[in-house]
């Protein structure tokens, strides 16, 4: 399905990405603090959300 040229870019290029976007997300930091400070509670609500809704399908079934 892939040559091996193809995977091995793939590799590189997924271990050079995630490497360059921790660095740069370390740099950010002390913006993200300050600007996204309450961001975990959207994400708490939106999880229960969506498992509420398939407790629903669930029940409802």
């Amino acid at each position: 399905m892939f040559s091996n040229g193809q995977i091995i870019f793939g590799i590189i290029f997924f271990v050079v990405f995630s490497i360059v976007i921790g660095f740069t997300y370390r740099k950010d930091l002390k913006l993200h603090k300050r600007f996204y400070s309450g961001s975990y509670w959207v994400l708490i609500a939106f999880i229960t959300f969506i498992l509420s809704i398939v407790a629903i399908k669930f029940i409802f079934k």
